[in-house]
């Protein structure tokens, strides 16, 4: 990626224009939400785990976000009738689709239990010839704690804060997309169900990456952000020293990297721009840290 002078700003939109405007009065407000697809990801995450071949980087159990669909999809699950498991945020549901997306059935997850579901994708799954015994959901990775993991209902009560959450997926798998089209050694956008944080890794050298991506929200920051961080990780001091543009800021607690909160988000019109500009911003810093390693 280039460094884009502001000026120049008119020049360096999106066409067609995608960009749906996200609410940073409401980036904070999403914590409930987020923990909850975060759990129910995990049904879909489950397809690849318990029917695809292992992959050293449990690629396997990734995530794509299908735009069309509005939601987070397995891998295709080869079968009598090959599918793929998702979750979507608005109304929260899990969808069963074909292969190239077509849908089969849809499970709206509001005041059901994760039992409830896991017996609905097993019967979805055996009408299209996978044997429903393999499916589970037990995982080598922890994801944060809510009451559903105890039996609690799914709780989708709040449907505009989970329409918000979904803005947020859709808008990272858009301008991440338009990166790894013009960025050479950039890896296919996915999100993995361990931190629910969909992103490219890029190759800028031997041993030497970028990692590019939106997080919906963790124990650093409680609302949704984009990133960029670098391997090997560089010194704060020498990070600090790089400047960055719509009001990115940098991280040094735990881990070294350039991050835009949704809370420092600006009005609708300009949002998009802003984002562009940070992550041009953080590219050319983290291109220069990763040289200096």
């Amino acid at each position: 990626m280039e460094l884009i002078p502001q000026g120049a700003a008119e020049t360096y939109r999106s066409s067609p224009r995608t960009w749906q405007p996200v609410r940073p009065e409401d980036a904070a407000k999403l914590s409930d939400c987020r923990l909850q697809l975060h759990h129910a990801a995990q049904f879909a995450a489950a397809a690849g785990i318990s029917f695809l071949q292992p992959r050293p980087d449990d690629s396997h159990a990734n995530l794509e976000w299908v735009p069309s669909l509005g939601g987070l999809f397995s891998r295709s699950v080869p079968a009598g009738r090959s599918f793929r498991i998702g979750a979507r945020p608005t109304k929260l549901a899990l969808l069963v689709v074909t292969a190239d997306n077509k849908p089969i059935a849809e499970y709206k997850l509001h005041g059901r239990t994760i039992t409830d579901a896991t017996e609905w994708i097993r019967s979805q799954i055996k009408s299209l010839g996978a044997d429903p015994m393999r499916y589970t959901l037990r995982r080598d990775y922890n994801i944060p704690a809510h009451p559903v993991e105890i039996g609690e209902s799914f709780d989708a009560s709040a449907p505009a804060r989970f329409e918000e959450l979904s803005k947020w997926f859709a808008n990272a798998a858009t301008l991440l997309g338009s990166v790894v089209r013009k960025t050479r050694g950039a890896s296919e956008v996915r999100c993995w169900p361990q931190h629910l944080d969909i992103s490219t890794l890029i190759d800028v050298a031997p041993d030497r990456t970028i990692g590019m991506g939106m997080e919906p929200g963790d124990e650093y920051y409680d609302e949704p952000y984009f990133y960029l961080n670098t391997n090997p990780q560089p010194a704060a001091s020498r990070a600090q020293s790089r400047p960055l543009w719509g009001k990115g800021i940098w991280h040094t607690n735990k881990w070294v990297g350039a991050v835009l909160p949704g809370s420092r988000f600006g009005a609708a019109s300009a949002q998009e721009r802003q984002v562009r500009e940070f992550l041009d911003s953080a590219m050319a810093a983290c291109r220069s840290l990763v040289a200096q390693s």
